[in-house]
Order: structure tokens, then C-alpha cells, then sequence
């Protein structure tokens, strides 16, 4: 289930809220970003982790490392679903942190509906700056994520 934790289809699992902890059976997987011969960005990684809440939604967290390990950029997003008229919310945060210690970013919040009878979804998003606050959960996520991400192969040094 993407390291979702054991009770990960619960629709009220504390962790399916943006910038929550991370539950302790999330594990964070590591892969490269650029196939062989990508000198610009060789090395580069994205630590993500994937959180499944079955037909409640999903949550998902990246973090974009460059060769060196520095963040470069980190996201959360959250989608909650639920039955009858297939409705979502969706709620995120993403941009890059800068050398300086500052996060450039956006949140978005939004809401869709779909129906049998319309062509096209519904939806309505709205984006707003990142707060103080929620720009110092994502970097302590960001922490987590690192912290509990497997080695890097060696080729990736």
C-alpha cells in the first residue's frame, strides 16, 4: 500500500491531513530523476512517500534532493473522496527552499464534484502563500523524510 501503515484505509487516519506527521509505518522510497546521460541534473533524487486511505483518497510527499543531498524542493498533498456523487478535496503545499533558508511556495486549496450526467468534473481551487507556521511543518516533514530514507546508492555520490 505504498507504506501506508496498517490501519491506512481508515478515512479518519490521523496522518490522511496536510502537513501531519508522518505515521510510523511510512516508510519513504529513493529514486533517481534523470536517466543516464543527464549531466545537468545527475544525481538528483526525490524521496517520496505515498499514503493510501483506499477509497477515502491518498496523501503523497516528495522531496527533491540534488547531488549534493541539499532540498531543492519538498510538496504534500492531501485528497479526501467520499461516496454517492464522487466528491474531493484536495489541499497541498510545494515550491523550493532557497539557499538562504526560505521557502518559495504556494498552498492550494480546492473541492470537485462529479456526476454521471456532466462531461467534466467540477472543480474549484484557490491558491493562497504558505504561512509561517505551515512552511515550518513542511521542513520538519522534510526532516522526517530524510531522516528515515534508505541510503543512497552508490553510484548516486
Amino acid at each position: 500500500m505504498d507504506g501506508a501503515p496498517t490501519d491506512g484505509t481508515s478515512p479518519d487516519a490521523a496522518w490522511h491531513t496536510l502537513l501531519a506527521p508522518l505515521p510510523a509505518g511510512a516508510t519513504v522510497q529513493r529514486a533517481p530523476i534523470a536517466p543516464p546521460g543527464a549531466e545537468a541534473i545527475a544525481g538528483w533524487e526525490q524521496l517520496t512517500v505515498g499514503l493510501s486511505a483506499g477509497a477515502a483518497g491518498r496523501r503523497q510527499l516528495l522531496v527533491l534532493l540534488d547531488a549534493a543531498g541539499t532540498v531543492l524542493s519538498a510538496s504534500d498533498a492531501v485528497v479526501r473522496t467520499t461516496a454517492g456523487t464522487v466528491s474531493w478535496h484536495h489541499a497541498s503545499i510545494g515550491g523550493r527552499f532557497e539557499p538562504d533558508g526560505r521557502f518559495l511556495g504556494t498552498c492550494w486549496r480546492g473541492v470537485g464534484t462529479a456526476t454521471d450526467d456532466a462531461d467534466e468534473p467540477t472543480i474549484a481551487s484557490v491558491p493562497s502563500p504558505p504561512s509561517d507556521a505551515e512552511v515550518a511543518a513542511l521542513r520538519a516533514l522534510v526532516d522526517e523524510i530524510v531522516r528515515r530514507a534508505p541510503p543512497r546508492a552508490p553510484h548516486a555520490r
